[in-house]
């Protein structure tokens, strides 16, 4: 029996584990005949030139890749078309595929979704999944359509959110689960009894993808949306706020996980307590910040920061310091 021809279409680091299961088993019914990715990118300050890491695993097991500028130029339509796909996996790509890319395989296009649609679509759900206190997420595998993450759904598999869970640990705890999930929608195209789910449209909302700008603290919120916002978007994008230090000069002060929620309360973004633990005031309770890092510095506990008196019980964080 012929194997089943395969293209992989994927950029970011979650799609890794996907992606290995067809180079690390030389006995699989798959063969992988072509990576899909992003173009290399300038990378840190001497903008270095850098690929992908997936393109450096497809090119260690001697597969073919492929990077076009877009997914919709007549050149790479065409190559596609030549490497005669049966399936074509998706994950974390990073464009809107086109239906003539769409019709290319002679089985199906699927994709691997991070977050258990139709309630999350787009680019951030896994930290939307944090930030909005949900109890589960998981892996959802569905057919590609034009629209966004709209496709009618295959297969879900859930898994509950740590309490402590920041959007890191959940990213890399998803991707471990693609691969198992991969693998029971693949057999079930094979024997052609995979099941079409079509998503409800009216459950379904749209996370655009993150910016640094949606890191910045707004201390209106209360200390229990707040630390679900700084586990959420650890290691990306962040969060920060502003301070004015003891010599007068506006400063920006990065948030690390774990904070811990406190009953005092005041103005928004007071500083209520410099006690070796930096508490500062919500829009309800209060936030305790153990680990935090000033510009320019080194992250550093709280104690450590506030040896130098940077910051006085009573002072303003946030954008409206002057």
């Amino acid at each position: 029996m012929a194997k089943l021809r395969i293209v992989f279409m994927g950029t970011g680091d979650i799609a890794l584990p996907s992606m290995r299961i067809f180079v690390n088993n030389p006995e699989q019914p798959y063969e992988l005949v072509a990576l899909v990715t992003q173009p290399d990118k300038p990378v840190g300050r001497k903008q270095v030139m850098t690929a992908p890491a997936i393109k450096e695993l497809a090119l260690s097991h001697d597969v073919a890749v492929l990077q076009p500028e877009s997914a919709r130029e007549a050149s790479f339509l065409d190559a596609l078309r030549a490497l005669q796909p049966d399936v074509i996996v998706v994950m974390a790509y990073g464009q809107i595929l086109s239906q003539a890319l769409l019709d290319i395989p002679s089985l199906a296009c699927i994709n691997l979704h991070a977050s258990l649609l139709p309630k999350y679509r787009g680019a951030a759900c896994i930290q939307a999944a944090i930030d909005a206190g949900d109890s589960h997420t998981g892996i959802t595998v569905m057919h590609v359509v034009k629209a966004l993450d709209a496709g009618d759904i295959i297969l879900k598999e859930e898994t509950p959110i740590g309490l402590h869970e920041t959007g890191g640990e959940l990213h890399d705890r998803l991707a471990e689960m693609g691969p198992g999930a991969l693998e029971q929608v693949l057999g079930q195209l094979v024997r052609g009894d995979a099941i079409r789910t079509p998503q409800d449209p009216a459950q379904a909302s749209y996370i655009s993808k993150l910016m640094r700008e949606h890191g910045e603290i707004d201390w209106s919120q209360s200390a229990e949306a707040l630390e679900r916002r700084i586990r959420a978007y650890d290691p990306w994008p962040g969060t920060s706020t502003s301070f004015v230090d003891n010599k007068g000069r506006k400063r920006r002060l990065k948030i690390f996980p774990q904070v811990e929620l406190g009953g005092q309360s005041g103005k928004p973004g007071e500083v209520l307590s410099v006690n070796e633990l930096l508490c500062v005031a919500c829009g309800e309770g209060c936030l305790v910040v153990k680990s935090l890092q000033p510009d320019g510095s080194r992250r550093m506990s709280s104690a450590d920061f506030l040896m130098g008196k940077p910051i006085c019980i009573g002072d303003q964080l946030g954008e409206s310091v002057q």
